[in-house]
């Protein structure tokens, strides 16, 4: 009987990011300012002693791979697990391998990756463990710590911000990823740089794209390569094969607040262009428009107010606008108004002096107007001297009367001090001629 021959599987081979994570602190790219000399991580590194710490950083910067590093640098035990998939039950197991691990002599790291996902009381459960020295903690999130994490867990941490990756670090991925594979990647010099910038300071995903782009086929992909070198994809032909990102942007999280304080400053500080590109990666990114107009309203009365007085008129006609035409047609007038607004002189006098007499009507309780501010309706009121002594300002010769409207007994005060830029410039001439009328009557 004739044997037939086996014939062997071959294992699949693994993903070029992972072939490519670095096997020691020194290979890893992008982050400097804590693996670098002096740097946080590195003087831990020296004194082969950890604290417990929290990664805070964009997706595909390193996070777990320097938390591997760190353990196999100053010889720790690591354990890892994910707070998506993991509950209290999975901690009590790492918890209890920890403390044997302990009794032997030996140091445990514990990397929890998106921390930030365990609710209240889980976090909680960590502080015993990190406080006796059990484990020492590693937690890796995405999201502002200050936002996340309990108090009482983040002030036993150390927080560590990792930054994204720039152009710079991800073409040395590049070149990496073509090292490792012995292959080079077929593209212009300008679609190099362009894949860089669409994996927007991730690592992992430049590598995922790169794997595709090693493994393309001229033939069965159809594309026309560039007009220069028909073995190369150009800018245009990699729009094509490769799935656009979506920008980094949570409008519910940190995100949000970070991209509308950058517009709303740039604005404030007449940065025109500036102004614009927020407020364009905002759209991108999905937010609600009309966000963006309601936050455009506020910027005209709080930063511009009377310097320019339309301001507010284009910021609603804006939003107007934008409520009857939608998207995308609207956008062009919410951006017409970041113009508007970035280009007028600014005052914040109107608010100031607003909260100035805020506190001064806290402060002096329930004073009483003088008896010509007030009306009098009924014949009663009339007897008791409501309205006497007033004067109709536009019936006098400079349409001021001079009369102090400030309640009785309370010493005048000046809340609004206009300045010298825009239509406020005008007004600061007003007050200064009737203050001089009032000083004479």
């Amino acid at each position: 009987m004739k044997r037939t021959q086996k014939t062997e599987i071959e294992a699949p081979a693994e993903p070029l990011a992972a072939a490519l994570r670095p096997r020691a602190l020194d290979e890893v790219i992008g982050q400097g300012h804590v693996l670098g000399p002096g740097g946080a991580l590195r003087q831990m590194v020296e004194a082969r002693h950890l604290t417990s710490l929290i990664f805070w950083g964009p997706p595909g910067c390193g996070k777990t791979t320097i938390a591997w590093l760190l353990a196999d640098a100053c010889g720790y035990r690591f354990e890892a697990i994910s707070a998506v998939f993991s509950g209290v039950a999975d901690l009590r197991k790492v918890f209890e391998r920890a403390r044997e691990n302990k009794n032997l002599g030996e140091r445990t790291l514990l990397f929890v990756d998106e921390i930030h996902r365990f609710n209240r009381a889980q976090q909680d459960a960590f502080l015993p463990y990190v406080e006796d020295g059990t484990v020492t903690l590693v937690g890796a999130t995405t999201e502002n710590p200050s936002f996340e994490l309990n108090g009482a867990l983040l002030s036993r941490c150390q927080v560590i911000v990792l930054q994204r990756l720039d152009d710079d670090a991800l073409l040395q991925l590049l070149a990496r990823a073509e090292k490792l594979t012995g292959k080079v990647l077929p593209v212009t010099d300008d679609a190099r740089l362009w894949l860089a910038q669409q994996a927007d300071g991730d690592g992992r995903y430049l590598l995922n794209m790169a794997e595709s782009l090693l493994s393309w086929d001229p033939g069965s992909s159809g594309l026309r390569p560039s007009a220069r070198d028909d073995r190369l994809l150009d800018v245009e032909a990699l729009q094509k094969l490769l799935q656009k990102r979506a920008p980094l942007y949570d409008k519910a999280q940190e995100g949000h607040y970070n991209l509308i304080s950058a517009l709303h400053k740039a604005v404030r500080g007449s940065d025109v262009n500036a102004a614009l590109y927020w407020m364009a990666r905002m759209l991108a990114g999905g937010e609600d428009p009309e966000f963006i107009a309601r936050r455009i309203v506020r910027m005209a009365y709080e930063d511009i107010g009377m310097a320019d007085p339309n301001a507010a008129l284009q910021a609603m006609a804006a939003w107007q606008t934008y409520e009857r035409l939608g998207s995308p047609e609207g956008e062009l007038a919410l951006a017409q108004a970041v113009i508007y607004l970035a280009t007028a002189p600014k005052s914040v006098a109107g608010y100031k002096a607003f909260g100035a007499a805020k506190r001064a009507a806290a402060d002096t309780g329930s004073l009483t107007p003088p008896p010509y501010a007030m009306n009098a309706p009924t014949k009663l009121m009339k007897n008791l001297g409501y309205s006497d002594g007033y004067i109709y300002d536009p019936d006098t010769p400079e349409g001021f009367s001079g009369l102090n409207y400030f309640p009785p007994g309370m010493k005048r005060a000046e809340f609004y001090a206009p300045v010298e830029r825009g239509f406020e410039r005008e007004i600061k001439k007003r007050l200064e001629y009737w203050e001089k009328l009032r000083r004479q009557s």
